[in-house]
């Protein structure tokens, strides 16, 4: 395994990981939505506290999947799109190989059927 490969590899297990909260799928939803949101705007429209979002956050900003910038007082996040995007193409790659996986035995059972008297 490559030094990039792995990288590819542990970013998709960080994404993953990240995204196994509901609470943290609900705050990229509400981002996806909204652009761009404060903590406490987003720990208002959600059932936890402020520092939960704010942890939650980080978990989400560690995975790339948002980020954060300063404004003034305030750090407003953002979706960050280019990690879901890998994790998306590692999904799909998978789906190809199960795909190329079940066709080959759906070829073989239905020559076997073809085969049989």
């Amino acid at each position: 395994m490559t030094a990039e490969h792995r990288g590819d590899v542990q970013a998709v297990d960080s994404v993953l990981a990240a995204l196994a909260d509901p609470t943290r799928r609900q705050l990229l939803d509400l981002l996806a939505a909204e652009g761009e949101a404060t903590a406490t705007t987003l720990a208002a429209r959600l059932p936890v506290s402020r520092q939960a979002v704010v942890k939650h956050l980080a978990t989400l900003d560690a995975a790339g999947l948002v980020s954060g910038s300063r404004v003034g007082r305030e750090v407003r996040y953002a979706v960050r799109p280019a990690a879901l995007d890998a994790t998306a193409r590692w999904m799909a790659s998978l789906a190809a190989d199960w795909d190329r996986r079940l066709a080959n035995i759906k070829r073989i059972a239905e020559a076997a059927e073809r085969d049989s008297p």
